[in-house]
């Protein structure tokens, strides 16, 4: 594990990234410490993208600096993605290649010998839970087959740092919940995990800490429960208009039980920190539905960067 006086694994300092007049990065400032699980947040068009292509050197920012694993970028990013794995947002590996074969050719662009790619090859497999499946071609494997072995292929010259854009976007419950306890496991092997999701329960199970960003600039920074603590009522009570309820009535009869209010469609979200008199109301009120719940990491989002559909 890192050691408390070690280096940052990632360190960035007023990034700044420009595309026709429009600042889609813009004086980003955030440190990620060794051995941590870092998230970068945002909505659709943030700026997550570009910051990640930013700090792995494959765009070259308009002013700013990055330094990665030691090295600053983009000076010095061929060295430094030689200790850096990457999970991208869309699956590129080969078609026409077999499982064993897609990591055998990944690891010779890290200058590793074919000795020692093979040897590691099982362990990788094993990890993914693709032990079975070292002969299958991609036709064969499931879209959750896919992802554990993009990941499996981005620890193939064993980094010190691995981004994950995304990683489970797309997979099904039990494959997700499986590649969060991998997740787990680098960490735990004192590995750097730097993750963009639109999951907020997988940022908060995963995250030691986050940014929130939107138009390219830093919104919010902190761990999941210190921006759940700091911007959210701890109590959320979400009512639905189920079966001629009246909704706007009611909610125009007990605004003042809960310490703000937020109407999205058909559902209204009272956010409190006394919820008991709004459910004792709600249950002398029929044809409404409502969820009474714990603050958590989407109503925060939510409330940094609003509920309008971003494209």
């Amino acid at each position: 594990m890192a050691t408390l006086d070690a280096a940052p694994a990632l360190a960035v300092v007023d990034l700044c990234k420009t595309y026709a007049g429009t600042a889609v990065v813009d004086s980003l400032s955030f440190t990620v410490e060794p051995g941590r699980c870092f998230g970068l947040l945002g909505p659709n068009g943030a700026g997550k993208t570009t910051t990640l292509r930013l700090c792995l050197g494959l765009t070259a920012p308009d002013s700013g600096t990055i330094t990665l694993d030691g090295h600053a970028i983009p000076a010095a990013a061929q060295t430094a993605r030689i200790r850096v794995g990457v999970v991208p947002q869309f699956d590129n590996l080969d078609p026409d290649f077999t499982c064993r074969e897609n990591l055998l050719v990944f690891g010779r662009y890290f200058g590793l010998r074919d000795t020692e790619i093979r040897a590691r090859i099982p362990s990788l497999l094993e990890f993914a839970s693709l032990g079975s499946k070292a002969e299958a071609r991609l036709a064969t494997l499931s879209g959750g087959m896919k992802r554990r072995l993009t990941l499996a292929r981005a620890l193939v010259n064993d980094p010190n740092v691995v981004f994950l854009d995304e990683p489970t976007t797309g997979l099904d419950p039990q494959a997700r919940h499986l590649i969060w306890e991998r997740l787990k496991q680098l960490k735990a092997a004192g590995k750097t995990l730097i993750l963009t999701t639109h999951f907020m329960d997988e940022a908060e199970r995963l995250c030691d800490s986050l940014i929130v960003i939107d138009h390219g600039r830093k919104i919010a920074e902190g761990s999941p429960r210190q921006l759940i603590a700091a911007h959210i009522e701890p109590q959320v009570v979400e009512v639905y208009d189920e079966a001629g309820g009246n909704l706007p009535t009611f909610v125009a009869a007990v605004r003042p039980l809960a310490e703000r209010v937020e109407i999205s469609g058909e559902t209204a979200f009272f956010y409190c920190r006394e919820p008991r008199p709004l459910l004792d109301r709600l249950a002398e009120v029929p044809g409404l539905r409502y969820v009474h719940r714990a603050a958590n990491l989407e109503d925060v989002f939510i409330k940094l960067t609003g509920r309008e559909l971003r494209d």
